[in-house]
């Protein structure tokens, strides 16, 4: 009998708080999950020839060197990377933002602070529906 391999999530934030909060959430649900904590880490994880498949991406807007918008925009236009489904968190709720963030490719918004349910909800969403569109 085969087993189910876990979907994994690659999650991306400066706060070690909002990242142990996304990572226990989704543990505790049965995914697999990878964090780091700045968007170069992730760069590096994502182009490392030894990285597992990554069904998602779950990364914040504010962080130093590289903000999530740059992020999702390389993210988007790498060849190996572009089928990746991408949420954005923020605790900035300006419309045109959050419009800008969905029209270069991210899934979704959510909004800080955090909601333990929400994050499920929009991981266990995109991982269903990304179907093989894996790294």
């Amino acid at each position: 009998m085969a087993t189910e391999q876990k979907m994994h999530i690659l999650v991306v934030d400066d706060n070690i708080i909002d990242r142990l909060i996304i990572e226990r959430t989704l543990k505790v649900s049965s995914f697999e999950v990878t964090t780091v904590d700045s968007v170069m880490k992730a760069l590096e994880f994502l182009n490392s020839t030894k990285t597992p498949r990554v069904d998602l991406i779950v990364t914040d807007y504010c962080m130093p060197e590289m903000n999530g918008y740059d992020f999702l925009k390389y993210v988007k236009k790498s060849e190996h990377l572009k089928e990746i489904p991408v949420v954005i968190i923020s605790s900035d709720d300006e419309p045109n933002h959050n419009n800008r963030l969905i029209e270069e490719g991210a899934i979704d918004f959510l909004l800080k602070p955090l909601k333990r349910s929400e994050i499920y909800k929009q991981c266990d969403s995109s991982c269903s529906s990304s179907g093989d569109k894996t790294i």
